[in-house]
């Protein structure tokens, strides 16, 4: 109801055919964007690209949780708005300066709240902590920029992710010409009775060895870091270091299908991957709440924050580039010439900490902190204003914004294929290397391998309990039971 100030009326005094119009609206806004989504989830169930399908429903769960998040505040907000504190508790850590709070009460400034009574009337809260000489500990208002934050952040990070990953595919797909040139250059490498005269490979003729090999020694570190560096900002993959690699990874893992479609595993591995990426994991809200405190007038928080994405960015891709560089070194240390194609040995140990997974996990805060950089600039700029004094002066907000756009074009374009195929030269495979229905025959065979496990295991126990005890035992291999056969142990 109007009064104290407040704007408009409450519900019981509004006219229904505006409540109806109202609701249409946002109704119809709702099923439009959630019949896109289930089209989209049929169409990829439809085409087998199960992988893509998760992300999706990974993108849903998301905006399902955001959802929650919006409706617990909504719910909760006539309770928190009441929670009063005194003055000068609210003193302390805040975004702008004191003197600035008499510009943005005052209603005739630009900067002066024009959105209000959307979460609750904010002159009720403030008379309610009024009559007991304090303040309330979170206003109406600031509830209601709560929420629009919370859907800004969702919109952004989601799209820079499809951004990310459509980028980062379209120059992946690219290397498909030189996956097809290979496998017709080598039309009969599956073929058990074609014998082909062995070939001599010169290594240091190579062009992956005379690009990638710097000599030796610890000058060679030094400008294999600084190469690996700039190397990261033009031409991070080049042909012979896709057919060296796809030649490591084949001869170490597919060693019976020398024709095996190496692009299209990485596609599918990266699909797989991606998926991981659009979720907001518990460690990022853990960074949304610091950035929250720690974004505290004359600190430039905002501003210096966001060189952590840009720093750890360039890491992870010299880190990458330099992989290819130790794998060229080993492969030059060690030969002069070999028999047959070049290829590099695959190990964990060229990785940070031995595990190769860890590189995803700083691709996706990465893309997040920059998702939210660029959310946060657009949330103040839509609530608050340009001139607010949470954006802060010109000079950190044109960085900032640079900054940005460098680390969503380098992460799309180079970071991101980059991963795509130097994590391949782990010391294991993904499950991405069989196709969809492979994966479910094995998971199904695995299924079966396990409760066959559990029954010989029973039917052991007991014929030990028996007379005779020592029936038929069994062979553990890679977690699977091999049974032996109970009669022939018996023979025996």
């Amino acid at each position: 109801m109007a009064g104290d100030g407040g704007e408009g009326t409450s519900l019981e005094f509004t006219p229904t055919w505006v409540v109806a119009a109202v609701c249409t609206v946002f109704v119809g806004v709702s099923l439009v964007v959630e019949r896109l989504l289930h089209y989209a989830c049929k169409k990829l169930k439809k085409e087998g690209r199960k992988p893509l399908f998760e992300a999706l429903q990974k993108v849903k769960e998301e905006l399902m949780l955001l959802g929650f998040i919006s409706l617990l505040l909504s719910v909760c907000q006539d309770r928190i708005v009441k929670i009063c504190v005194k003055e000068a508790t609210m003193e302390h850590f805040l975004p702008c300066p004191l003197k600035a709070k008499e510009k943005m009460i005052d209603p005739k400034s630009k900067n002066s709240s024009t959105i209000r009574q959307l979460l609750g009337d904010k002159e009720t809260s403030v008379g309610y902590c009024a009559q007991r000489n304090k303040v309330p500990l979170l206003s109406g208002e600031a509830l209601h920029h709560l929420h629009i934050f919370i859907f800004i952040l969702a919109v952004v990070h989601v799209t820079f992710s499809v951004l990310t990953a459509v980028f980062g595919g379209f120059k992946i797909r690219q290397w498909k010409q030189w996956e097809t040139s290979i496998r017709e250059e080598n039309p009969n490498t599956t073929q058990g009775d074609s014998v082909q005269e062995p070939t001599i490979t010169d290594v240091r003729n190579h062009d992956f060895i005379r690009k990638r090999f710097l000599g030796f020694g610890k000058r060679s570190a030094l400008l294999g870091w600084q190469h690996s560096f700039f190397k990261q900002f033009y031409g991070s993959v080049t042909r012979p270091d896709y057919v060296v690699l796809r030649s490591g990874f084949i001869t170490t893992h597919c060693k019976g299908s020398r024709n095996f479609n190496f692009h299209k595993y990485m596609i599918r591995a990266l699909e797989d991957d991606f998926r991981k990426v659009v979720g907001i994991s518990w460690y990022l809200w853990i960074f949304v709440i610091i950035f929250m405190l720690l974004n505290v007038n004359g600190w430039h928080t905002y501003f210096w924050i966001a060189f952590v994405p840009l720093i750890l960015l360039l890491s992870v891709g010299s880190k990458l580039e330099h992989i290819i560089i130790q794998l060229a070194h080993e492969v030059a240390e060690r030969h002069i010439a070999i028999e047959g194609e070049l290829a590099v040995k695959p190990s964990d140990d060229h990785f940070w900490f031995h595990r190769p997974k860890l590189v995803l996990l700083f691709i996706h805060f990465i893309l997040f902190q920059n998702a939210f950089e660029i959310a946060f600039f657009f949330w103040i700029l839509i609530q608050f204003g340009f001139d607010s004094c949470i954006m802060e002066k010109l000079i950190y907000i044109i960085p900032r914004l640079i900054i940005g756009v460098f680390i969503q074009v380098l992460c799309s374009y180079s970071t991101l294929p980059l991963y795509a195929l130097v994590t391949q030269m782990g010391s294991s495979f993904k499950k991405s290397i069989f196709e969809e229905h492979v994966q479910v025959g094995l998971i199904s065979w695995a299924h079966k391998a396990k409760r066959n496990k559990a029954l010989n295991a029973t039917t052991n126990n007991s014929a030990q309990d028996g007379p005779g005890g020592g029936g038929g035992g069994g062979v553990e291999l890679e977690g699977i039971h091999i049974a032996r056969d109970p009669q022939r142990s018996t023979n025996t």
